[in-house]
C-alpha cells in the first residue's frame, strides 16, 4: 500500500523481478546495454553513460527477466476512465484521507509537513494535528517556503498559528532561484518548464529541512488531480470530459509532480510521503460521479469543492472559512510572483532570437518555444546528451498545469501560453501578468538571506543503480 521501487533478485537462477508503486510517487527507470544486459536504476543519471537505451519504467508495473516485458499489477476501475456514478458522501471521503494520513505517521523518525497555507497541505496539517492532540509526541513542525512577502508565506503563517504548529519560514532571494537552476536540473531530470519552476522553491527548502534533523515530510500532491483542482477545469464542458481529464492527470503525475516531490526531496536525503495518492482514497475519490466535482458558480461550487464541503465542519473546524475555501495557488505562484519574471529575465539575457529561430533545427524534438524553455534544454542536453533521456519528457503546451485538453475547452487559452496559473485568465482572482523588469534589476541581487544558501551538487544523495543480467 505504500510508494516503492524495487528489484526482487532470485539467487538460484539469477532471474528478477522489479516493480514500482501505483502511480509512481518514487521514480524508476529501466535500460538496455549493448551487450544484452538489463539496467534498473533510481535515477536517469545511473542509466546514462552505460545503456544504449532507456525509458521510464511505467507506475504500478512490474517486469520479470525470465518474460522480458511488463505486467500492470495496479488496475483500479477507474483507471479505464468509465465515468463512475456513485453519490458523494463526505464523510465516507473525509474518513478516506484521515486514514490515508494517519497510516502514514507511523514511523519512529522525526517528521514535519510541508505546509504552503493552500487547502490540500492546510487540511493534511489539520488532520495530523488532531490526530497528536492527547498524545505525548511533540508538536507538528511545519515548513513553508517563499520570496520575501509571498502569499504562501502568509498563509502558512496564519493556518500554522491555527492549528498551534511549530512553523519554520524559509525564505530565498530570485537570485537563489537562478543559482540552483542547474542543480535542479542536475537532480529532477527534466527540461519541463512547470516542473523545474515548482522544483526550485522545494529543492532550496528540503536542504533546510534536512539540516534540522528532519527526516520524512509530508505533502499535499495529488489533490488537483484528483478533483480537477487546477483552474483550467474551469471550462471543461461536461462531466464525462472532466472525468477523463482527471484519469489523465493521475497518469501522468510520475513524469511532473510526483517527480517533484520525489526528487527535490531525496536529493537531501529527505522522506516526502503523499496521502492523497494513497491507494484506498484514490479508490474512493474517483469513484464519485464528477458531476459533484465540476466547477459550478450557480451552484456555489468552486475548484475541489467536494474536497472543502467534507472538512467544512461547523461545530468542530478543521480550518478557517477562508482557508477552506481558498483558491487554488500554483507553487511556483504562490512562493512569489517575481520568481517567474527573474527566471524568464535570466534566460532572455542568455538566448538570443536568432537561437530562438533555428531551435527547431537544434531540437527537432520537443522544440523549445521560449527563451526559459530553451535555456533549461541547453542544461539537460548537457548534463543527460543520450536521445534517450530528452524522450522521458512529454511533449506538449502546459498551460496552467493543464493539457492540451485546455485549449480544446477554451481557444481563449491559446492566447497566453505561460505555464504559470495565473494565466488562468478570467478564472484565477489575481491573473498574472509579466512585469518589465530593467536589465540591472532582472534578479535580486541582494545577498541570500541566513536561512537559505545555494546547494550544492557534491552534498547531495546519489541514485541507487541495480544491474540485473546480461
Amino acid at each position: 500500500d505504500g510508494v516503492f521501487s524495487f528489484v526482487l533478485l532470485n539467487t538460484r537462477d539469477n532471474s528478477f523481478f522489479a516493480a514500482r508503486d501505483a502511480v509512481g510517487v518514487t521514480s524508476l527507470y529501466i535500460g538496455w546495454g549493448i551487450d544484452g544486459s538489463v539496467w534498473i536504476s533510481s535515477e536517469m543519471k545511473g542509466l546514462n553513460d552505460d545503456c544504449e537505451h532507456f525509458e521510464i519504467f511505467p507506475p504500478g508495473n512490474l517486469y520479470s527477466s525470465k518474460t522480458g516485458g511488463f505486467r500492470r499489477w495496479y488496475n483500479p476501475p477507474w483507471f479505464s476512465e468509465m465515468v463512475p456514478c456513485a453519490n458523494y458522501e463526505p464523510m465516507i471521503l473525509r474518513k478516506a484521507l484521515e486514514d490515508a494520513v494517519i497510516k502514514r505517521l507511523m514511523t519512529n523518525v522525526p517528521f514535519g509537513i510541508l505546509l504552503s497555507g493552500g487547502l490540500d497541505s492546510s487540511l493534511v496539517a489539520a488532520i495530523i494535528c488532531r490526530h497528536l492532540e492527547g498524545t505525548k509526541v511533540a508538536k507538528l513542525h511545519s515548513f513553508c517556503v517563499g520570496l520575501e512577502g509571498s502569499p504562501d508565506l502568509k498563509a502558512a503563517k496564519e493556518v500554522a498559528e491555527y492549528l498551534g504548529t511549530v512553523h519554520y519560514e524559509f525564505y530565498f532571494t530570485v537570485q537563489d532561484g537562478i543559482d540552483a537552476i542547474e542543480d535542479v536540473i542536475y537532480h529532477i531530470e527534466t527540461y519541463d518548464v512547470t516542473t523545474i519552476r515548482e522544483s526550485i522553491p522545494m529543492f532550496l527548502m528540503s536542504r533546510k529541512i534536512k539540516a534540522l534533523g528532519v527526516k520524512m515530510v509530508i505533502s499535499g500532491e495529488g489533490s488537483n488531480e484528483i478533483f480537477g483542482g487546477y483552474l483550467y477545469f474551469h471550462k471543461a464542458p461536461n462531466k464525462e470530459e472532466f472525468h477523463v481529464e482527471t484519469c489523465h492527470k493521475i497518469k501522468a503525475l510520475h513524469k511532473f509532480d510526483c517527480l517533484r516531490i520525489n526528487k527535490s526531496t531525496f536529493a537531501w536525503g529527505l522522506e516526502a510521503q503523499v496521502p492523497f495518492l494513497d491507494k484506498q482514497f484514490m479508490d474512493v475519490a474517483m469513484n464519485i460521479d464528477p458531476e459533484f466535482k465540476m466547477i459550478n458558480g450557480d451552484k456555489g461550487r468552486i475548484e475541489k469543492w467536494v474536497l472543502r464541503r467534507a472538512f467544512d465542519d461547523e461545530e468542530h473546524p478543521y480550518l478557517p472559512k477562508h482557508i477552506l475555501y481558498r483558491q487554488k495557488e500554483q507553487l511556483r505562484d504562490g512562493v512569489g510572483y517575481s520568481l517567474i519574471d527573474g527566471l524568464k529575465a535570466h534566460a532572455s539575457a542568455l538566448v538570443t532570437d536568432k537561437m530562438m529561430q533555428n531551435a527547431r533545427f537544434i531540437y527537432p524534438h520537443n522544440t523549445p518555444t521560449s527563451k526559459e524553455a530553451y535555456h533549461y534544454r541547453v542544461i539537460f542536453e548537457r548534463l543527460f546528451p543520450q536521445n534517450s533521456a530528452r524522450l522521458t519528457v512529454p511533449q506538449g503546451q502546459s498551460i496552467a498545469c493543464s493539457t492540451t485538453k485546455a485549449v480544446e475547452w477554451d481557444a481563449e487559452w491559446s492566447k497566453n501560453l505561460d505555464p504559470s496559473g495565473r494565466t488562468a485568465l478570467g478564472v484565477h482572482t489575481s491573473a498574472y501578468e509579466p512585469k518589465l523588469i530593467a536589465d540591472d534589476a532582472t534578479v535580486n541581487r541582494k545577498p541570500s538571506q541566513a536561512k537559505i544558501k545555494k546547494p550544492r551538487i557534491d552534498n547531495a544523495i546519489h541514485s541507487t543503480t541495480v544491474i540485473v543480467g546480461t
